[in-house]
């Protein structure tokens, strides 16, 4: 069997002469990259605090530190910076103080708190697991957060007890919760999350909320603070429709918990509205679709007079904020890739973008995404990033728009990165616009002929956009074109074009991916023989299918695919929603469907050579699929190899070195093909 590092350093070509290779992006740079996220704006808009992630090559993997940039200086302080992680930075409501949470290596958490004044930070407790949704009381004296609460492993039987000295192998281990396991993290320990609260000067956490249901935030203090504004699942079964949650009240000194709505639908990010009088939250119509916007609205406090805003936009609202005065909300959206910010008059329901161009803190895939804060005096900070350069920290004040980070400024400065251009495409199928990108490589001359790659996006409910992308410009340094696009299913167009291939995926997709490719050819610089396609998670689906379809790519690379769907809805981590949402039935209730969907049933066609790459803990699409995909073509006859990543969960490329080694794996089995020798291999 081959292990993924021998298999790259014998098919990899390196050439340490290119001119190409020294000023071009390079694997080893991984390690150099650097994005903002989370930004928290002070109350008053002097201060901002922020997450830096940060690779670290001694320790292969991104750091988090929390920094303060002075709004109107730029001047910059580390908060924590060091070998722990630290992220969640919130401000208290005077703006004297940031909680944050640090935590070690080892994965131990501890609530701090940092002194504007003194310049220090303290603890406030060390907590048994992870706390999230940090919300400080309005007179500053509590915070409120989510913290999973263990409770005792099921036994069935008692165990043996071994004779002093012994060494006897590990307990059974039972499973008898719904979900039992989650992609990133691995085996749940039984509990629920619930809430807590602690003395911000410092103690041990009270816990507010029990039961067996899963509690969740944004957390919102009332005024008086005697209660917590949460969301809940809390319905009859509610494991099996995970979904659904009601908005409840908790009340802090006795855990009486009101009812504000039924959990009867995806309601979510509630938030109190600075007087108290009211709770914005996001909520969807739930007909089972494979998508559905969500929308915006608001309520009373106790639950009535419910009312949706910006009705008119077809797109999906998150993260809704309050605005000091009470009287708008802002919130993001996606508009075809694009992660924009929008202010929401609650009045009229109107609303008008803010900013513009937000981007996550990932560095491999263009992804849509990031995160925003909004101050008392109106001034709005996002993390915003550009295809030359991932996300830096933003700050938006009376309409200017002021870059107060340049994270990446000494790494990309010295490289000459592949230019990023817009692809206009219509699908062959109805004539629909499809939103795609080109990477160009350095140097790009049009008269010249050069190989494409087809990226493909996963989710299948995400979009791509054009924001930096390492995979991207990896290959477009090794000389290809490369082609990424928003088809059918892709989110930030509207519940049609998404739901275009609802009970149908992979559906129209293929034909979409096609007409990109088509429209890359047609430009004159694409050479039409050397077709290369490759894509992860949903992008992995396409991948299978597209070669089980047509002969056109020379070879393939489907990155942690599903290839039969009976066998992912019943093993993935989120199976008890996929078959009520993506099917409509279960495996055994429409066996012919889920065949009929499945990349594996196209398998006799294939002759291009494809290589599998999963991830060696990969939950949310399992290693047995690409096992099975792998172990049908090596039947046929047709040339492939299977990559696992070591202990990499579905997010492949959550530890630089893997994520070089996964994106030189592609370039290397494509040059096995007739693509271009690879020379970035360092």
């Amino acid at each position: 069997m081959n292990r993924l590092f021998p298999f790259i350093a014998t098919a990899i070509t390196l050439s340490a002469t290119s001119a190409v290779a020294q000023t071009v992006l390079k694997p080893v740079d991984l390690f150099s990259l650097a994005a903002a996220s989370t930004p928290a704006v002070r109350p008053d808009g002097g201060l901002i605090a922020y997450v830096k992630k940060a690779n670290d090559v001694m320790t292969d993997r991104a750091r988090t530190s929390l920094w303060l940039v002075d709004s109107r200086t730029g001047a910059a302080t580390a908060v924590a910076a060091g070998e722990d992680d630290a992220a969640q930075p919130c401000w208290s409501p005077d703006g004297q103080r940031l909680a944050f949470v640090r935590t070690t290596a080892k994965g131990e958490p501890t609530l701090y708190v940092y002194s504007v004044a003194t310049r220090q930070a303290t603890i406030v407790s060390a907590v048994a697991r992870q706390p999230s949704q940090l919300a400080w009381s309005r007179d500053g004296v509590s915070l409120a957060f989510v913290m999973a609460v263990n409770r005792p492993d099921t036994v069935f039987g008692r165990p043996l007890t071994p004779p002093a000295g012994a060494i006897w192998a590990r307990p059974l281990e039972v499973i008898d919760t719904v979900a039992y396991r989650d992609d990133g993290i691995g085996p749940r320990a039984p509990g629920f999350p619930h809430l807590f609260v602690v003395p911000t000067g410092g103690g041990p956490p009270r816990q507010v909320t029990s039961g067996a249901f899963d509690d969740g935030g944004p957390l919102s203090w009332t005024p008086d603070g005697k209660a917590i504004v949460f969301t809940s699942r809390r319905a009859t079964d509610w494991q099996r429709d995970p979904l659904k949650a009601g908005i409840y009240r908790v009340a802090v000194t006795d855990g009486a918990v009101t009812e504000l709505t039924k959990p009867d639908a995806p309601r979510a990010d509630a938030r109190l509205s600075p007087d108290g009088r009211q709770i914005a939250f996001t909520n969807h119509d739930e007909r089972y679709r494979g998508y559905e916007n969500a929308r915006l609205w608001v309520m009373d406090s106790d639950g009535g007079h419910l009312r949706m805003l910006a009705g008119t936009l077809d797109r999906s609202f998150e993260k809704p904020v309050w605005a000091a005065d009470g009287r708008s909300l802002y919130a993001d959206y996606v508009d075809r890739g694009v992660t924009k910010v929008a202010r929401v008059d609650v009045a009229r329901g109107s609303f008008r973008d803010v900013a513009t161009d937000l981007a996550g803190d990932g560095f491999d895939l263009p992804y849509s995404g990031g995160d925003f804060s909004v101050g008392a005096d109106g001034t709005l900070a996002i993390a915003q990033g550009a295809p030359d350069h991932p996300a830096d920290l933003v700050m938006v004040r009376k309409g200017r728009t002021t870059r107060l980070t340049n994270l990446n400024g000494a790494l990309l400065g010295q490289r000459t990165l592949g230019a990023v251009q817009s692809l206009a495409v219509r699908s062959s199928v109805d004539g629909a616009a499809v939103d795609a990108w080109l990477v160009l490589p350095p140097g790009f001359d049009p008269k010249r002929s050069y190989p494409l790659i087809l990226e493909i996006h996963g989710g299948p409910f995400a979009s791509y956009g054009p924001t930096f992308a390492s995979d991207g410009q990896l290959y477009a340094a090794n000389g290809y074109v490369v082609v990424y696009a928003n088809p059918r299913g892709s989110t930030s167009y509207g519940e049609r074009f998404a739901n275009g291939i609802d009970r149908s995926y992979p559906g129209t997709d293929y034909d979409d991916l096609m007409s990109t490719v088509d429209a890359a050819i047609a430009k004159g610089f694409i050479n039409k023989d050397r077709l290369y396609v490759t894509g992860g998670s949903g992008g992995g689906v396409l991948t299978t299918w597209i070669v089980g379809k047509t002969h056109r790519f020379r070879a393939a690379v489907a990155q942690k695919p599903v290839v039969n769907w009976s066998s992912e809805v019943l093993t993935s981590d989120i199976y008890p929603w996929m078959a009520k949402y993506w099917f409509g039935k279960a495996p055994w209730e429409d066996p012919q469907s889920y065949w009929a969907r499945s990349p594996l049933s196209l398998v006799g066609n294939v002759t291009t050579p494809t290589m599998l790459i999963v991830g060696g803990q990969d939950v949310r699409t399992p290693v047995p699929e690409s096992e099975q995909y792998y172990g049908a073509l090596q039947m046929r006859g047709v040339p492939t190899a299977l990559v696992k990543v070591p202990g990499a969960f579905h997010d492949m490329a959550k530890r630089p070195s893997q994520s070089a080694a996964k994106t030189n794996a592609v370039l290397a089995w494509f040059a096995l093909y007739g693509g271009p020798a690879v020379e970035l291999n360092e």
